[in-house]
């Protein structure tokens, strides 16, 4: 429940390190801590920069010094404080976030009071604290290092500190009053005043502050035991009279919860244990006051020399049943029922289909799935262990009492909750299958009332345990596809079994690995074994970023060589003649404008979302049109489903199997507000995840069982077309060049040809570079650019750390520009740097203070330890493998604990593609070319050179 803080991950880091100090204020939440170190002042934007004040050790004594701090409200100043007890931070810092976390913790268990200040003005307090709690609070003032009270008192001569645990008591109350302003906090105070932020002065008030003071800090505490008065008729004699009932009232020992008597034994001094002070005589008077106010019932003890018990009327009962227990508990008075008449009316929901039997016959899937089969949703109550029928219902109902006779036993039952609990059992209700199937997972139903248990039956049954626990069934795994021309790892074999399961149910899921696990593989491992299935087969639509059609198209006619791929996209597309087990390639731009045709093009086998993030927006136009385009299943591919909020989440769910998550309004009040809001509530995110993990299958590089061994290096060319600017230089710069080339001689010619493919590979990274602009228009312009945008994209969202290497200095400041524009932080090597600037980049990275590090080939390519990273990206490609190779191993060195991804992006169809496939093919060749760099490629012939630079594929 830690509140977000202002300050970025790299300044809390830096805070950390200083000396922390807490200024206690009127009212507490207006408090702050401050920030110091001896060697100059901290650095962050999240605060304000101010002059303190500090005793500090000087020879064998100590002095005043004035130092330049930070000061943070105490509310920013949590997350700072909480990281500094897990970091290698400053003492004193260290020991405020042990209290922090204490103050949390009363905070979250509802350890609350509102009150006044000394100046009168609204405030919360921690308490009532249990006697644990003050001995954590004792042995925290204890352990108080010098440096965190280092503030002196003012006017003080000789210089005095503050107490420490009175420091430490403000500092819980400051936590207390900053966190709960709310809505909520008004309703629990009793007024709006405990809500707002901005202070406000209540002098009226005083007299209930101090009575609410002295209820809840006295040493005792009230409660009511139930009992039953005079003798009940025989049970089974239907003229017996009911039984009375009173409340006694009861004292507690707050130091001692086991000590409890009845309160008239305690002020005639009967009780030989728990005997009163004239202060906690007064303070339970107090308490019993709050209460009678709370329920008028108990006013006679207000006048009663000895308070002792009141006998209650019915209607007395049933408020008691009611509303006046929460009301009583407000008010520190618990209410104790006897067990034999005192038992909850319990309902729950029992679904199933009509008809349905227990066995999960061979198809019962699909058919108990399809649109027109509603399963009903019948009531069943019981009070304890004993169902209610029907019958019971009425007569319970008939009676109108809160005291009523059910099969020969008395029964202390709530009149309005059992006329609800009827009239929901004459209601016949019928819900759709997959709502039902939601219902199924989490056990649990929505109602008007409230939510219920729910109890599922037969097929249904059987279909949650066959997706929610596919271990427990008799369902052998799918096999890796005889024409995937590939060995799936044991994961992704896993992960093709789950997508076969889900999509041959005719339900739909998210395969949400992390980047470089194989998404597409798996994917294309599904459509081959799809075509081996005649109610499964059937072409696949997959709809993915531009700068990914390259990279598809690739890996299909790698792994699933002879399988027809189209891309439909840009000028002339086409869906005529399609083949039934084909791929179609197309972008979510495209997509958009042609939805209407696509859809008209389907049934599609499958239809897949990749980077599906790309939908979040449910209100999007593109995520709109994707809902229109009908396939037999959907499958969404995406390694960071939830980036911002749980909306994103149901945008893509809602997409792949409709209805499971409700409608987006009850999402986000079932679910969404609880889990995101404040410290969440971790029942509520235990229901939501029995429900979306059998249609989300998530799987880090970190898992046990997905890299087992030394952390493996995985190496991916991720191909991206040219932009229509990129293109035009591209060709303008090859035809002028070759010319100039063909009639130069033996020694201009080589010169002339390594400036070529400096140009070339320069106008592939972005047009900017090439044209030596100075203030370049840098967004849109780079198929590369945009390419990186989605990788670093996810890779943010992972935390991961990411290398970038260039061999050019000037598209490294292109990079950082773009990126600082985006907001992203980065380092930045060159061979310009300063070796001490160097190894304080090294540091920085290393310690997680910038996400992005930009590193020039040259001058970064050996020497320099960079593990933090789990990425590496190779802007641009060295004709030399090995000098890659060495820059990888920036990351991929002893000391790497976590897979590394490196990531080659080539320009589709250019010269860095050539070399590319050069690379892989001719192995042999490519060790003579390569090893000796350009100079090699300056040797071919005007018509190999011409092939090789030649422009050949597709143009964005």
């Amino acid at each position: 429940m830690t509140p977000p803080s202002t300050a970025t991950p790299s300044e809390i880091a830096g805070l950390v390190r200083c000396s922390a100090v807490f200024l206690p204020a009127d009212p507490p939440r207006t408090g702050t801590v401050a920030f110091w170190h001896p060697d100059g002042p901290p650095a962050a934007s999240a605060g304000r920069a101010g002059s303190l004040t500090v005793v500090v050790r000087e020879g064998s004594g100590t002095a005043d010094r004035t130092v330049p701090a930070l000061l943070l409200p105490v509310r920013e100043a949590l997350p700072v404080l909480t990281r500094a007890r897990a970091a290698a931070a400053h003492p004193a810092a260290a020991y405020w976030g042990s209290v922090a976390v204490l103050a949390l913790q009363l905070t979250a268990r509802g350890r609350l009071l509102p009150g006044l200040t000394a100046t009168d003005h609204d405030a919360w307090r921690a308490g009532p604290l249990t006697p644990e709690d003050r001995r954590r609070v004792t042995a925290l003032a204890a352990a108080m290092p010098p440096e965190a009270r280092a503030v002196p008192l003012p006017g003080t001569d000789p210089v005095l500190l503050p107490e420490a645990e009175p420091l430490v008591r403000a500092f819980l109350d400051a936590v207390a009053d900053g966190l709960p302003r709310t809505p909520a906090a008004a309703l629990a105070a009793g007024g709006p005043a405990f809500a707002a932020p901005e202070p406000r002065r209540m002098p009226e008030h005083r007299s209930w502050a101090a009575e609410i003071a002295a209820g809840h800090d006295a040493g005792v505490k009230l409660s009511l035991r139930i009992e039953v008065t005079g003798p009940a008729g025989p049970a089974d004699d239907d003229t017996a009279a009911a039984p009375g009932l009173r409340a006694v009232l009861q004292v507690h020992s707050l130091a001692d919860p086991s000590l409890v008597a009845d309160a008239a034994a305690v002020w005639t001094g009967a009780d030989p244990v728990l005997r009163l002070s004239p202060r906690a005589r007064m303070d339970a008077l107090l308490t019993l006051r709050r209460a009678a106010r709370a329920w008028p019932a108990l006013e006679p003890l207000l006048s009663a020399a000895v308070p002792d018990a009141v006998d209650l009327a019915d209607e007395e009962v049933t408020e008691l049943l009611g509303p006046a227990t929460a009301a009583l508990e407000a008010a520190g008075v618990r209410v104790h029922w006897p067990r034999a008449l005192a038992r909850p009316l319990t309902a729950r929901a029992v679904v199933g289909a009509d008809g349905d039997g227990p066995a999960d016959r061979p198809g019962s899937g699909p058919s108990l799935l399809s649109a027109d089969a509603l399963l009903r949703f019948d009531w069943r109550f019981a009070l304890g262990d004993q169902r209610l029928t029907a019958a019971d219902l009425d007569r319970l109902a008939e009676a109108a009492r809160p005291v009523v006779r059910l099969r020969d036993q008395w029964v202390v039952i709530d009149p309005e909750a059992v006329r609800r609990a009827r009239d929901r059992s004459r209601t016949e209700h019928r819900i759709s299958p997959v709502e039902a199937l939601g219902v199924a997972l989490t056990g649990r139903a929505e109602t008007p009332d409230g939510p219920v248990e729910v109890e599922v039956t037969g097929r249904l049954a059987a279909l949650r345990d066959r997706i929610a626990r596919p271990e427990d069934t008799d369902r052998r795994p799918v096999a890796q596809p005889a024409a995937l021309a590939a060995t799936l790892r044991d994961y992704q074999l896993r992960g093709l079994d789950w997508l076969d399961r889900m999509t041959s149910l005719g339900l739909g899921g998210c395969l949400a690995d992390d980047m470089g696990l194989g998404k597409t593989i798996t994917l294309i491992a599904l459509h081959l074994h799809r075509q081996t299935l005649p109610e499964a087969a059937g072409p696949t639509l997959v709809v993915c970023p531009a700068s990914l059609l390259g990279n598809w198209q690739r890996e299909i006619e790698r792994f699933a060589p002879g399988t027809p791929v189209r891309r439909y996209h840009g000028p002339g597309r086409s869906l005529s003649g399609l083949a039934d087990g084909a791929f179609v390639l197309t972008t979510y731009g495209t997509m958009r404008l042609d939805a209407a045709r696509l859809a008209g093009a389907g049934p599609w086998g499958l239809l897949v979302a990749d980077e599906a993030q790309h939908v979040k927006n449910p209100f999007s136009a593109t995520a709109k049109e994707l809902r229109t385009i009908g396939a037999k299943a959907r499958v969404a591919l995406s390694g960071t489903p939830v980036e911002n909020n749980l909306t994103e989440l149901w945008a893509i769910l809602d997409w792949t199997t409709p209805g499971l998550l409700g409608t987006l309004g009850a999402f986000r009040r079932r679910y969404a507000q609880h889990i995101e809001g404040g410290a969440g509530d971790p029942a509520v995110a235990r229901r939501l995840t029995s429900l979306v993990a059998p249609f989300l299958l998530r799987r880090r590089k970190s898992d046990p069982g997905i890299a087992p061994e030394l952390p493996p290096k995985t190496e991916t060319d991720r191909a991206v077309a040219l932009t229509a600017e990129q293109a035009t230089l591209y060709e303008a710069v090859v035809r002028e060049s070759l010319a100039e080339i063909s009639g130069a001689d033996a020694m201009a010619r080589r010169g002339l040809i390594v400036k070529l493919l400096t140009s070339l590979k320069q106008i592939c990274n972005h047009p900017a570079q090439y044209l030596k602009e100075d203030r370049p228009r840098i967004t849109g312009r780079s198929g590369k650019l945009e390419l990186l945008d989605e990788l670093l994209d996810t890779l943010l969202a992972e935390d991961a750390g990411t290398l970038v290497f260039t061999q050019y200095v000037r598209m490294a400041e292109i990079l950082r520009q773009h990126l600082a524009d985006r907001g992203v932080p980065t380092l930045f090597l060159h061979g310009g740097t300063p070796v001490a600037r160097r190894d304080a980049m090294v540091r920085s990275f290393q310690e997680g203070e910038a996400p992005v590090f930009l590193l020039s080939l040259k001058a970064a390519g050996t020497g320099l330890n960079l593990t933090r990273a789990e990425h590496v990206v190779h802007y641009d490609r060295w004709w030399n493998p090995a000098v890659e190779d060495q820059a990888t191993d920036r990351a991929y060195r002893i000391g790497q604990t976590r897979p590394v991804q490196v990531h080659r992006l080539i320009a589709e169809g250019t010269v860095e593609d050539r070399i590319a496939a050069l690379l892989e093919r001719k192995r042999e060749l490519a060790d003579a070319v390569l090893g000796a760099g350009e100079a090699a490629l300056t040797e071919l012939s005007d018509a190999e050179l011409a092939e090789l630079v030649q422009l050949t594929g597709s143009v964005r």
